[in-house]
């Protein structure tokens, strides 16, 4: 039997894929930790290693369209599902050696499918549809990201192994998916003929171009934000007495809202993509900095970093339309390289911060800090052009 697929890919199947690795990793968020520290005994350890990780797998992310000049982008994609079998057989070795290396491959694989995934957009999505497919990719990946991470928890109490086999199950899901859906290659846009390009030669053209520095930015202190609120917040919850269940459900809670992501969507649509995220912005900095303000009380802290998380989901759904909006067609795979960055970035970035704050205030001033980071960026999304994803008007 052949299999059946449409020649244009719909927005509801890259939706699909994205739910499907929200799946592999949702799963995973709460437990690899719990993993790490079980293999390494120090929460030192755990940090070293992931500092490390998150080093090599920022140079691997710039890597990965070199990798789709060599070997077409399909066997790429299905080469990071690949990773993400081999961590999870290293997860389950449950070994310290094991481990620390699954932390890596997991890392190489999440930047690969992440690449390849945005240039996939980026070939056959509409610049004008790409806050709708991002809206919609969030709603299929909001029960993962919500279930995932307690589920997670549960399972490696039952078993160490399981949730990484479940993890596992959805990796191979995922890889048939991608290949039922049939996408190839992407399109094909070429310049002139010439020496292949070096790898991290379009870091250049990057850095010539101010709209994606900006975009890209905003990506970061966005992942910054997210990374405070899932390491740190937990981490407040305990040292104040608040006990250490309280930042796994806020987590979950927090992901749940995701469904409510297409009506932000909507919202976005009707204005400019400049004020939207202004708003977000501004919205995160203001709880963020009040969580710090009022850390003697410990209650009013966790109620502003709650309400400061759904500005978190409203830049989820905005905050990258800056940079794959000015991304010239000839760039798509170089530039999702670049984009894919910020997490690794972020993941360095934030830990890095959060032992400066450490070294001279309370952990509380660590919100402060992050709020602080989304002041700056208000700033620089002022400098947006106004009518940024604004709908067109259209002549009769």
């Amino acid at each position: 039997m052949e299999l059946t697929h449409s020649a244009t890919p719909k927005l509801q199947h890259f939706a699909l894929l994205a739910g499907l690795e929200a799946a592999v990793r949702g799963i995973l968020i709460a437990t690899i930790p719990l993993a790490v520290y079980d293999a390494l005994g120090t929460a030192h350890g755990l940090s070293t290693v992931y500092f490390v990780a998150g080093l090599i797998t920022l140079f691997w992310g710039l890597m990965v369209p070199r990798l789709t000049q060599i070997w077409p982008r399909r066997w790429v994609y299905s080469g990071g599902c690949g990773l993400y079998l081999i961590a999870m057989f290293l997860f389950v070795i449950g070994q310290s050696w094991s481990v620390q290396l699954g932390i890596l491959i997991m890392g190489m694989a999440t930047v690969t499918c992440f690449v390849c995934f945005n240039a996939y957009v980026l070939d056959y999505v509409p610049r004008a549809d790409l806050g709708r497919t991002q809206s919609m990719q969030m709603v299929y990946a909001a029960a993962p990201w919500a279930v995932g991470p307690m589920s997670g928890v549960y399972l490696h109490a039952v078993s160490p192994s399981l949730p990484f086999l479940i993890a596992g199950c959805f990796a191979c899901l995922q890889f048939a998916v991608f290949w039922m859906l049939r996408l190839g290659s992407g399109k094909q846009i070429t310049r002139a003929k010439g020496p292949a390009v070096n790898p991290l030669a379009f870091l250049g053209r990057f850095f010539r171009q101010p709209r994606l520095i900006a975009g890209w930015m905003f990506a970061v202190i966005r992942s910054c934000g997210w990374w405070v609120y899932v390491v740190y917040v937990p981490i407040f919850c305990i040292e104040a007495g608040l006990g250490n269940q309280l930042g796994g459900i806020m987590l979950s809670v927090t992901n749940a809202t995701l469904l409510l992501s297409p009506f932000m969507a909507a919202w976005v649509r009707r204005r400019s993509v400049r004020v939207s995220l202004r708003l977000a912005l501004a919205y995160c900095a203001v709880f963020f900095i009040a969580a710090t303000m009022f850390s003697f009380l410990p209650w009013v802290t966790i109620v502003c970093l709650f309400a400061g998380s759904f500005g978190l989901v409203m830049l989820d759904v905005v905050g990258g339309l800056p940079f794959m909006m000015s991304v010239k067609p000839s760039e798509r795979a170089e530039m999702a390289a670049v984009f894919s960055s910020f997490r690794d970035v972020s993941g360095i970035v934030t830990p890095g911060m959060a032992w400066l704050v450490l070294f001279v205030a309370p952990l509380n001033f660590i919100f402060a800090a992050s709020g602080l980071a989304f002041v700056g960026a208000y700033v620089v999304a002022g400098k947006l052009h106004p009518r940024l994803g604004a709908p067109r008007a259209t002549l009769l």
